[in-house]
């Protein structure tokens, strides 16, 4: 297995976030498919074009140039985004498609994103992944183009929540891409009882010991713990952080490591039975072993939204607006939906999906479910003690 640290290319945040995770790159002869935020699927035959160094990677690159593309940008689309959301036959029919040929850098948190972006890195990308809070930040900041409607296509097609999100109105600056939940997943053989909310990790602590993990992510972590009190996972209330820090210190002993990716081979080979993971890992990593489980837990957990944006200095709009319509494309969604296990926002490409995949609950939960879900949004000032918190809790 060919692994390369992502974390060593990128700038350590002092506010780590809901996505703070650490990446490495699976390719071929990998164990299992990599996860959620999971990472690039390549073919043998692609592995030459790997830059391994840099964790690059240039997955599409054949057919003419676009008619569609700038002068400034040529027929190249550099894409900035989580890992999980590409494999060789998603980039291989954009780039028969339009003659662009299609190259993927990978980020490990939001943070990354914001930092890269900052540091200048918006005048190499034309689309980037930003999630929905983010997305809100980024705006703010005036960091994103404001998109024109007249160019893009299917947008009518988006569930009817996602066409006027909370983040970003009308989705002036942003497309949902996909979405998911966080919960826990767990060894049912090994469990009893099986966790239900939140509480089971105090309430069960003695058979967990060393035998969970959370994410290294603070607003994830501290949201769950501060769901589990009734709180909201968004708090702004210094007296309710603070309750969900001391109930972190008192938990920690039975923590066997904060990790946002690294439980997957061990909640399958047993060196684990619980960890706090995404829907989509979860769904992966369900199939290596009949006896996991994933679980949103009853007080609520968070409800993530990746999008899809273009930066204001992006190097080549016209090759960003005809990937956000490739991907708008209801055939292209679904089939991205059964390879890579991510559930979509687009109700014409859910209605192309088997009957197999509509009803599972992983991927898309029941409303009443997701009516207990929040989706993670800036804190402002509070976001420093929430990083005072953490750094206290994960140094000690």
């Amino acid at each position: 297995m060919i692994r390369c640290s992502l974390g060593e290319q990128t700038t350590a945040m002092n506010a780590p976030s809901r996505f703070n995770a650490e990446r490495s790159l699976h390719t071929a002869g990998s164990a299992h498919t990599p996860t959620r935020r999971r990472f690039l699927q390549v073919s043998a035959a692609a592995l030459s074009g790997i830059a391994l160094s840099n964790c690059r990677r240039q997955l599409a690159d054949v057919g003419a140039p676009s008619p569609g593309a700038t002068a400034t940008g040529g027929n190249t689309l550099n894409v900035y985004s989580w890992s999980g959301y590409f494999d060789d036959e998603l980039l291989s029919n954009f780039t028969q498609q339009t003659g662009i040929r299609v190259v993927v850098d990978i980020f490990d948190s939001n943070e990354t994103l914001l930092a890269k972006l900052q540091a200048g890195g918006g005048g190499a990308y034309s689309v980037i992944y930003p999630s929905d809070y983010m997305v809100q930040q980024m705006i703010e900041l005036d960091m994103l183009s404001e998109l024109d409607p007249s160019r893009l296509q299917g947008l009518d097609n988006l569930l009817p929540n996602f066409q006027n999100p909370v983040y970003d109105a009308d989705n002036a600056h942003s497309v949902p891409a996909t979405w998911g939940t966080t919960g826990l997943v767990y060894n049912a053989a090994q469990l009893n009882p099986v966790p239900q909310d939140w509480d089971y990790l105090w309430e069960a602590s003695s058979a967990l010991n060393r035998r969970m993990t959370l994410f290294n992510d603070v607003r994830e972590v501290m949201g769950a713990v501060l769901k589990s009190l009734g709180y909201s996972y968004n708090s702004t209330d210094p007296a309710e952080i603070e309750a969900a820090y001391q109930r972190l210190v008192e938990l920690k002993p039975a923590i066997s490591s904060f990790t946002t990716d690294g439980w997957r081979d061990q909640l399958v080979t047993g060196d684990l039975v619980l960890a706090m993971g995404y829907s989509s890992d979860a769904i992966e990593t369900m199939t290596e072993s009949p006896d996991l489980q994933y679980l949103i837990p009853s007080s609520g957990s968070s409800l993530w939204t990746d999008t899809m944006a273009i930066p204001r200095n992006a190097p080549n709009p016209e090759a960003a607006y005809a990937w956000i319509n490739f991907m708008l494309e209801p055939e292209n969604a679904a089939r991205a939906v059964e390879r890579l296990n991510f559930a979509t926002p687009n109700q014409a490409a859910i209605d192309l999906l088997s009957a197999e995949i509509k009803s599972n609950t992983n991927l898309f939960p029941p409303a009443a479910v997701l009516a207990r879900c929040e989706g993670i949004a800036p804190v402002g000032e509070a976001t420093e003690l929430y990083d005072r918190y953490w750094t206290e809790l994960t140094s000690a």
